[in-house]
């Protein structure tokens, strides 16, 4: 079995961000699209209102930080999208 070492150490401090996330309390499916049977417009919808709420969101700058660090490979993180993320590391690597 592999170690997983990619996450940040869990000290309350490298997660007390969260706290302050208006997600937080949410339903955590509004921010995991990645439902197949659900259709493209639903899905767009569903990402496009989970974003407005990390557009208010006072963390959500830290989220994104969070998110690109880790990498997060689903959901919608700092109002940015999985592939969204990809494409922010990889223009940054190349």
């Amino acid at each position: 079995m592999s170690t997983v070492t990619r996450l940040p150490r869990p000290i309350l401090d490298n997660y007390a961000w969260q706290q302050k996330g208006l997600c937080r309390g949410r339903d955590v499916e509004q921010f995991f699209t990645d439902d197949p049977d659900q259709g493209r417009r639903a899905r767009n919808d569903q990402t496009e209102a989970a974003k407005a709420v990390c557009a208010a969101c006072p963390v959500v700058a830290r989220c994104l930080q969070h998110a690109l660090s880790v990498p997060e490979p689903f959901g919608i993180w700092g109002g940015t999208t999985a592939p969204e993320r990809a494409r922010m590391l990889w223009s940054v690597a190349g």
